[in-house]
């Protein structure tokens, strides 16, 4: 792959990464089941590093990544958990599709630093992909197990920050 293909295939990469971050960002805030809300803290986390890492690689390679990309809408249909599940089905559809057009682009990256990093994207999209999809089946414990007794005062807030 010639260093200008790397470029265009990078640009992409960030452009439908960020959508993702942006519109699971905004989805996160109507998430309010503690287990859930945290799973995505965990992934935003990891995607803001994938970005990071998409940025560092395009900057080796003389280029930038694209900022400008307009937030995906949320889903809107339901209230309360039916929202959240609405939610969290659309971003596990987007991760199945991510993973779809992903995977076989990065088998022709002969960059072995970047192509390893691609790998390991990879890797943990599939594993976001899993946690969307143990949440989806009910399953409480996608981060690990709380203590017998311990509590989580019924939800999150929907903004980090109350004045």
């Amino acid at each position: 792959m010639k260093p200008a293909e790397l470029v265009a295939l990078l640009q992409d990469l960030h452009r439908d990464k960020l959508a993702a971050f942006l519109r699971r960002e905004a989805g996160a805030r109507h998430v309010a089941s503690y287990e859930f809300n945290n799973t995505y803290q965990y992934i935003l986390n990891r995607d803001d590093e994938h970005l990071s890492w998409i940025r560092d690689a395009l900057i080796d390679l003389g280029a930038t990544a694209d900022e400008s990309v307009e937030t995906p809408a949320v889903p809107s249909t339901g209230k309360g958990e039916a929202r959240a599940m609405a939610i969290i089905e659309a971003d596990a559809r987007d991760a199945r599709g991510f993973l779809a057009r992903w995977r076989p682009r990065i088998e022709h990256i002969s960059h072995a630093r970047h192509r390893k990093m691609l790998e390991l994207l990879i890797g943990e999209s599939a594993e976001q992909l899993r946690f969307f999809e143990q949440a989806l089946a009910g399953r409480l414990d996608l981060l690990g197990r709380r203590p017998d007794g311990a509590g989580t005062g019924g939800g999150v807030l929907s903004a980090r920050w109350v004045n």
